[in-house]
């Protein structure tokens, strides 16, 4: 209930930040913001079946720091007509964000819990944290679920991003560091769900996999968005 109350307070407000009244504005810290609340958004959804409060206990107050963000860092501001294809591309790259953050998330969970189960401290899940938590294979399930649904919103921004590219800058891919980090990312997922549907991939290794994943993605626009408009001063270009 505090959880779905807090989400109903981060969504208008997030809004205000992006929508403004001499257009859009987005950069790393509206990415960052939006990204927490669209995991928190699916933690919600997944919580009527599966004891997720320790995945929402870490996630929760990570968002609530994030939302202030953009108030410090504005971002890029797009004005006057945007592609057509620009908002489903942002929205459906944040929502692809989301996704594979919960993953990220859920896969650092299973590691720790793996790592407790081999060193037999039986007592760390018994309470706590991990007793909010599905059991380790469930968990699993889960991870590669959202895997899956995570690989297709991002294929979907690929494929967006090329028609976009081509309809705003005349060529269909522009290979800056967004565009190879988001590929290089894209290729470990894929690779991941290929091994774990065809030679049986699981446990710590694709947890270590997910996460590097994760790290690279998150590099691609939210790390060069960064590097951009805190340490290079500039918030031009999308």
């Amino acid at each position: 209930m505090v959880l779905a109350v807090a989400l109903a307070i981060h969504g208008p407000v997030l809004a205000s930040q992006i929508v403004a009244l001499e257009g859009l504005r987005y950069g790393f810290a509206s990415a960052l913001s939006a990204t927490l609340w669209l995991a928190l958004v699916v933690l919600v959804w997944e919580a009527r079946r599966s004891r997720l409060e320790g995945a929402a206990s870490v996630v929760a107050p990570v968002a609530a720091v994030t939302l202030v963000l953009p108030w410090f860092f504005v971002g890029h501001l797009f004005q006057g007509p945007v592609s057509v294809l620009f908002v489903p591309h942002l929205l459906i790259g944040t929502l692809a964000y989301g996704v594979f953050l919960l993953a990220a998330t859920l896969a650092a969970f299973i590691l720790i819990q793996a790592r407790t189960l081999q060193a037999r401290h039986g007592r760390l899940l018994e309470d706590g944290l991990f007793d909010q938590l599905p059991p380790l294979m469930a968990m699993e399930r889960m991870l590669f679920r959202y895997l899956s649904i995570g690989f297709v919103l991002l294929t979907i921004t690929l494929i967006s991003g090329v028609l976009f590219s081509e309809e705003v800058f005349g060529q269909a891919m522009r290979f800056d560091h967004k565009s190879v980090l988001t590929l290089l990312s894209w290729a470990v997922y894929g690779l991941l769900l290929w091994g774990h549907r065809y030679r049986g991939w699981r446990g710590a290794a694709a947890a270590r996999a997910t996460l590097l994943a994760f790290f690279v993605l998150l590099l691609a626009y939210v790390g060069s968005r960064f590097v951009l408009e805190v340490i290079l001063k500039r918030v031009s270009g999308a």
